[in-house]
């Protein structure tokens, strides 16, 4: 075949591929939406969570199963849902996950109907029956302690928006920022500024229920959710859009004790061990992507300001950190300043 007649064939079927993805994310979506706007719904309680982890890669399959157990561990967390994302994995397969040798129990296992990013943010009543979602990667495991605390700080936002009848700021470990390069007309996607910050990551995001239905149901925000499943990317910042328009406030970065394992970290230690891995640094988008990543972002806060006709991200300034450190006054104690209630 003729090299040029090759690679027309090559973005037919690029094309094809896109086009069906999007059918099957559509059906998807509409019957999440329906389900959702459903008015006999049980009221979603208040003091617990749900855990949302996106599973893709079978290589991940045994530190999958680990991080879920230990979310379905947490006397916090209501349910873990996995969502599988790989539309190539055999039936049999989920079923054996589904089956006693698969996931601990009380993790249930869905299995997307498409590779769509925007299945992450789907409303689904039958297993979220908590006001607070908890958004995570599949290579990713918060502290018990940190995540008890991210709960609370949630919880506390979401206080501060009661009167408002507002769905609180989005809260997550993993900041990210945005600016308006000047020399080129258009967004930059960046690393959290000093001293400010305008995005959290899905890497570890706690969010409002509502505003999954908010995400995947609202008419204005079809167009985004295309260019979601166009570019495989990007659905972390449209949900900071859909979250800080509903809040009015920028996300809240938290910092706790005991931390975030991120074993999709490319600054990892290849030569770690920790077997589990297996490796997971090979298959993120973040950790492969390299420069080209982060300019595929920054087209896609431009193309969703453009489409939106507005720019809702807002920046904050500060974070919330666990109140273990004791007093913050400096006394002079054999020459050196330190901690006045430091023995």
């Amino acid at each position: 075949m003729p090299p040029r007649s090759y690679q027309l064939l090559l973005l037919l079927l690029v094309e094809l591929a896109c086009v069906a993805v999007a059918a099957s994310s559509e059906d998807e979506r509409y019957a999440a939406c329906a389900a959702a706007n459903r008015t006999d719904a049980a009221p979603l309680r208040a003091d617990r969570l749900t855990v949302i982890l996106t599973g893709y890669s079978e290589r991940r399959l045994p530190l999958l199963r680990a991080i879920a157990g230990a979310y379905a561990a947490h006397p916090l967390v209501l349910a873990v849902v996995v969502l599988w994302c790989n539309p190539s994995t055999p039936d049999r397969r989920l079923l054996l996950l589904r089956g006693g040798s698969g996931f601990p129990p009380h993790v249930t296992v869905r299995r997307a109907a498409s590779a769509s990013l925007n299945a992450r943010f789907l409303p689904r009543p039958s297993d979220v029956r908590t006001a607070a979602v908890a958004v995570a990667d599949d290579d990713v495991l918060p502290d018990a302690a940190a995540l008890s605390f991210a709960f609370a700080t949630w919880q506390q936002q979401q206080q501060h928006q009661h009167h408002q009848q507002a769905a609180g700021p989005l809260v997550g470990f993993f900041p990210r920022s945005h600016h308006l390069d000047l020399s080129r007309g258009r967004w930059a996607y960046t690393a959290a500024q000093p001293g400010r910050y305008s995005m959290v990551l899905t890497k570890l995001m706690l969010l409002d229920a509502d505003l999954l239905r908010t995400y995947s149901c609202s008419p204005e925000l079809a167009a985004a959710r295309a260019v979601v499943d166009r570019e495989r990317n990007c659905e972390d910042i449209l949900m900071n859009f859909v979250a800080a328009e509903a809040s009015g406030a920028g996300p809240v970065l938290v910092e706790a004790d005991g931390g975030v394992r991120d074993w999709g970290d490319p600054r990892n230690d290849a030569s770690a061990g920790e077997g589990q891995r297996g490796g997971v640094r090979d298959v993120g988008l973040s950790a492969t992507g390299g420069l080209g990543h982060w300019e595929k972002r920054g087209r896609c806060i431009t193309e969703f300001h453009r489409l939106l006709g507005r720019m809702p991200l807002r920046y904050s300034y500060g974070k919330a950190v666990q109140a273990t450190a004791g007093e913050q006054g400096l006394c002079s104690k054999g020459g050196r300043l330190v901690r006045c209630d430091h023995e």
